[in-house]
């Protein structure tokens, strides 16, 4: 460790030893933290499923207008999120899929949605990879070696939920490999 200007060795490691133990502290802190979080987003898009599939087969007049919109069931009078449209054509999908599924499954579900982007594929990748950070999605290889993405939540609490409204089918697609 670093020794002191002053020449007071003891004092400057005793310091020292201080610092690192507060920043170990706040390292397991913030570990515990982000643990929490990954937990309850995963507990967030579960929960969202579930509601999303009871309006499936009960209508979404059984949902509040604050649940409605927050499941985007909601007519709305602007246009949805591109983040929000992902998640739902992941949620949606049976399979994992790579970024050009999705966007095919964008261009039917959300015309307008690609509209704006002058490289689709690119947006799309950047959304996907940004669902993973926030542990709503995973990214694992196909068999092909590409990336392909899968909605988390739904998967590892072993419920299959009735997709939510619009009842799109995503095309077959024989390249992708089994889940790893």
């Amino acid at each position: 460790m670093n020794t002191g200007v002053n020449g007071s060795n003891g004092q400057s490691q005793a310091a020292d030893l201080h610092v690192q133990e507060v920043i170990r502290s706040a390292e397991r802190e913030l570990h515990e933290l982000l643990e929490r979080r990954a937990e309850l987003m995963k507990r967030i898009g579960t929960i969202k499923q579930t509601l999303a599939g009871l309006a499936n087969i009960f209508g979404d007049c059984v949902l509040s207008n604050q649940l409605l919109t927050l499941l985007d069931r909601k007519s709305a009078s602007r246009q949805p999120g591109f983040t929000r449209a992902c998640r739902v054509v992941l949620m949606e999908a049976k399979k994992p899929l790579g970024a050009r599924l999705v966007c095919q499954a964008l261009q039917h579900r959300f015309p307008e949605l690609l509209e704006h982007h002058k490289d689709p594929i690119a947006s799309v990748t950047t959304v996907l990879n940004r669902l993973a950070d926030y542990t709503e999605a995973r990214c694992s290889l196909d068999a092909n070696g590409r990336r392909v993405w899968e909605w988390i939540a739904e998967r590892e609490n072993g419920g299959e939920l009735a997709p939510l409204g619009g009842g799109y089918k995503l095309p077959p697609q024989p390249q992708l490999g089994k889940r790893q």
